[in-house]
């Protein structure tokens, strides 16, 4: 069963959005590193750069942003008042609305495997992202202000 429909089996209402990978990203990266100058992000290889890959998520991995980490992370998600929140990738333009989420767990997001995905509130006040490096790096939860 992908995602799409696990949701819906817990009566999420899911919008999908398949072009809207590309602003979600900037908007994450608005709210959650704007503390840091270009020459940092590409320090921490936020972005594609030379052949090496970026990810959001290594805000976090270089420790550039307070946030909870593993088991933490996803107590903290999982506790997280939801009801609108985004649901996007990083190397695709495909992302979903959810609404009525207050059902949305870690667990929905298990099969997720290979990928990095990022959950942000329709507010970007937080975000939850599990990384495809799952048994190295991450998940990581954090919000946008101090934790």
């Amino acid at each position: 069963m992908d995602i799409v429909d696990k949701l819906r089996n817990k009566n999420i209402r899911v919008k999908e959005i398949p072009k809207w990978g590309t602003y979600l990203r900037q908007e994450w990266e608005n709210n959650f590193a704007s503390h840091l100058s270009n020459k940092e992000k590409e320090e921490i290889y936020l972005y594609d750069h030379s052949g090496f890959c970026g990810y959001l998520w290594h805000l976090f991995s270089y420790e550039k942003k307070e946030c909870l980490q593993g088991i933490e992370a996803e107590s903290a998600f999982n506790n997280e008042m939801k009801n609108k929140c985004y649901v996007f990738f990083q190397h695709s333009d495909y992302a979903l609305l959810l609404e009525n989420a207050s059902r949305f767990n870690t667990d929905d997001l298990r099969n997720e495997t290979g990928l990095d995905v990022y959950v942000v509130d329709n507010h970007f006040r937080w975000t939850f992202v599990k990384t495809h490096e799952i048994d190295f790096c991450g998940p990581y939860f954090s919000r946008k202000g101090r934790l």
